[in-house]
């Protein structure tokens, strides 16, 4: 039987192997324009409020383009906001916040201006019923793998599914007491939207695994709005021995 702690692979051998191979070494990404579809709603506006304010450009998109620059001139500095294919076309990345029901009408008609481009998703497939919230299962297995079926000249990832829209959006907290799980096929996306996550006052991005394991990321999102309605909280994941 292989244990988790050997399937984690033999260590470098040498201190340069060990340089470049490092988990932690993250690329610098604060040149990246962000483009962040759905940003007019409570996740994309909270996302947009902690990034600019760790200095990054943010590009709110929206259907409305005027409703998105109205939101863009509420949050302040280094934000604006556009169409949402003006905002995927003019973003160097893209964080695709939108609601489900949505996110495969509004990925079909972006390929185009996504071509190329790393793919945020953070969308969580969720229903609500008298019992509460509970997970959905598309038939790409995830969100994210519908984006990637949408989007195949895109490198999409999955990130950003566990942060409270509430907790974001409040000015008073200054940090965001979190890691973010970063899933993807790509080393260089990941290792991107990591950097990105990282920006976060407080926050952490993590490796999380391959798009395939992103259905149970998503999921997560089910139990932690059953925490937060018992304990009245906006909780968030912390990985431990990393």
């Amino acid at each position: 039987m292989t244990t988790v702690d050997e399937a984690a692979g033999a260590r470098p051998s040498t201190p340069a192997e060990a340089t470049r191979n490092d988990p932690h070494r993250l690329p610098d990404v604060s040149g990246l324009v962000v483009g962040i579809l759905g940003g007019t709603g409570p996740q994309g506006r909270g996302l947009a409020y902690r990034l600019a304010g760790a200095g990054q450009q943010v590009v709110i998109g929206s259907r409305d383009a005027a409703r998105a620059a109205s939101t863009a001139a509420a949050i302040g500095t280094d934000v604006r906001g556009a169409d949402n294919a003006t905002t995927a076309r003019e973003s160097d990345l893209v964080i695709v916040a939108t609601p489900w029901e949505g996110h495969a009408e509004l990925l079909a008609t972006l390929r185009s201006e996504l071509t190329g481009k790393i793919v945020v998703d953070c969308v969580n497939p969720l229903g609500f019923d008298k019992k509460g919230a509970y997970a959905l299962r598309p038939e790409e297995g995830s969100a994210a793998q519908q984006a990637a079926a949408l989007l195949p000249d895109s490198r999409v990832t999955a990130a950003f599914h566990h942060l409270s829209a509430v907790t974001l959006e409040d000015r008073q907290i200054e940090k965001i007491d979190t890691d973010i799980l970063v899933l993807g096929d790509e080393r260089a996306a990941t290792d991107t939207v990591q950097a990105l996550a990282s920006r976060l006052p407080g926050a952490r991005g993590l490796y999380g695994g391959r798009l395939r394991n992103a259905h149970q990321v998503e999921s997560l999102v089910a139990n932690l709005i059953s925490v937060n309605r018992r304990y009245r909280a906006h909780a968030g994941l912390r990985i431990t021995d990393v």
